[in-house]
């Protein structure tokens, strides 16, 4: 069994927390927190397809220049090459799950736009 518990857990951003629930070069499932007002940087993965779905709160997901706002029991799926930037633009803790095939891990180039 695997939770939060007793996953491995890391720090990204500006204080987020990931907790990996499986970390596989085929597949990378990681449940994600961000605080109030927090933000990934812009980027895009070569190979890699996303699907994130949210648990609790909003996520503002900017996707190819379109804004979404995915609220909870509600997901969105990232193709590969599609520019894109996690954000939680509220004043409420958002949690959520990433689950990414195959792994992002070396697939990941981030934007200065």
């Amino acid at each position: 069994m695997i939770s939060k518990d007793n996953a491995e857990h890391y720090i990204w951003g500006d204080r987020c927390d990931g907790w990996y629930l499986v970390n596989r070069q085929n597949m990378l499932i990681i449940h994600e927190k961000m605080p109030p007002k927090t933000s990934e940087k812009r980027h895009f993965h070569s190979i890699s397809r996303q699907f994130f779905f949210v648990l609790e709160g909003v996520l503002t997901m900017e996707l190819e220049g379109e804004k979404y706002e995915i609220g909870a029991q509600q997901g969105i799926e990232i193709p590969p090459e599609s520019k894109h930037q996690a954000r939680n633009d509220t004043e409420s803790t958002l949690e959520f799950m990433v689950i990414s095939h195959p792994t992002t891990r070396g697939d990941r180039t981030d934007l200065t736009e």
